[in-house]
């Protein structure tokens, strides 16, 4: 994860998987069957929004979380073919991330990237 940085109340990260040294591809974390149709941050932001359930804002019924690939895959017709590399945003629930200390805001956001990553790889 790169150091974290407030834009605007957004608290904004890039987010990546690795083997060890390099970057994997999303395919590696893909279900043993294969990739299913839809793009991988189908998955992923739902998973990331709800392993950080209660840290987030809800402003007007909605999440304040965005998520973006770093890397778009070449073919958009094979989502899953590009880098686990992700562009993260948060907008946290003021009084939850007021108790927090940086460092242990971003041990949460490592540990609910690291889980969403696995469910992935679940049918």
């Amino acid at each position: 994860m790169t150091r974290p940085t407030t834009v605007d109340d957004w608290w904004t990260a890039i987010l990546w998987a690795s083997d060890g040294g390099d970057v994997v591809a999303f395919t590696d974390l893909a279900p043993s069957a294969g990739p299913p149709p839809d793009p991988p941050l189908t998955r992923l932001g739902p998973a990331l929004a709800g392993s950080l359930s209660g840290l987030i804002l809800e402003d007007e019924g909605r999440l304040q979380v965005r998520l973006g690939l770093v890397v778009p895959p070449s073919d958009a017709t094979r989502p899953w073919r590009c880098p686990a590399l992700v562009r993260v945003a948060f907008r946290w629930e003021p009084a939850r991330a007021a108790v927090l200390r940086p460092n242990e805001l971003a041990a949460e956001v490592l540990s609910g990237f690291k889980r969403s990553l696995e469910g992935l790889g679940r049918p």
